[in-house]
This record gives C-alpha cells, structure tokens and sequence, in this order.
C-alpha cells in the first residue's frame, strides 16, 4: 500500500534525494533525475558521475527520500542498485531519457510563458555520458506527521 503510494507521488516528480555510503561508511546524498518507475523498480539517471556513481559500485545498498507537500507525509525508500552504463536495456532506456529531457525543457517553457515564471535555465541538459541507477525497491517507509513510521517490506 505504502509503495502504490509512493508510486503515484513519484510520477509526479523529476527528482529526488539519493543516500549512498562509500566503503568507508562516509554518507553522500544528492538529487538524481527520475526516469520512470516500473513495477518495484526506480530508474534515476545520474549525469555528473561522482560520489553517487562511485558509492553504488562498491556499496549497491541507496535510501532514496522526498515529501508529500499536501499531507506532510514523508518517505523513504531502500533498495539494492544496479549501475547501468552500457548494454541492451540501457541502450533503450537512452531513448527514455531524451523524450524525458524533452517533456521536461517543454513543460518549464510552458511554465514560464503561462505562469509568468522566471526559470534561469528552462532547458534540462544531459550532458551525452550518463549512467542509469536501476533502484530495486526493498522497503517503503512513511513517516507521519507526528513522526510515526509505517513500513512495508516488498
């Protein structure tokens, strides 16, 4: 019920914080662009291949988080990642992207022109080398206004 949840919030969003941990146990936490959500996966692209990529190679363990901002509802996300650089699914994924790209730079035009809002970039730019982060989702948490947590393993 929580990861159905989670779902529909996350369709509705571009982006969303992603924790890692280096060998050392040194917590790195950065935005990542959401490419889709299917089934109990996330896909999220990471263009500047820093400490995000570098963590998931030698610790595949993320928590990914965001809120809710009309109830106020947070939520927390765990699984194991795959890094996908190369290969057949990541090849078709490419396409995904650039339409998403698309989709994105036109949606924040549309934005600015019908809503008067001033954007410093209206364009999102991947840069040609990117990766694909391939989220297994393990565990959904909400934690509620009060602070009380509700879990649900998958």
């Amino acid at each position: 019920m929580i990861a159905k949840r989670v779902a529909e919030l996350l369709k509705e969003r571009e982006f969303i914080s992603v924790a890692t941990c280096d060998f050392n146990g040194r917590p790195n936490a950065a935005p990542k662009f959401i490419l889709k959500i299917e089934d109990n996966l996330i896909f999220l692209v990471d263009y500047t291949i820093g400490n995000t990529w570098e963590n998931l190679r030698v610790n595949p363990k993320a928590s990914l988080s965001f809120m809710d901002t009309d109830t106020l509802h947070g939520y927390q996300i765990n699984g194991k990642a795959e890094v996908m650089e190369s290969g057949t699914e990541y090849e078709k994924l490419i396409k995904e992207v650039l339409q998403r790209q698309v989709d994105l730079s036109t949606k924040r035009i549309i934005e600015g022109v019908t809503k008067g809002k001033v954007h410093e970039n209206f364009e999102l730019a991947i840069p040609k080398k990117f990766v694909v982060f391939k989220i297994k989702i393990e565990e959904c948490v909400e934690i509620g206004t009060s602070g009380g947590l509700k879990r649900e393993k998958l």
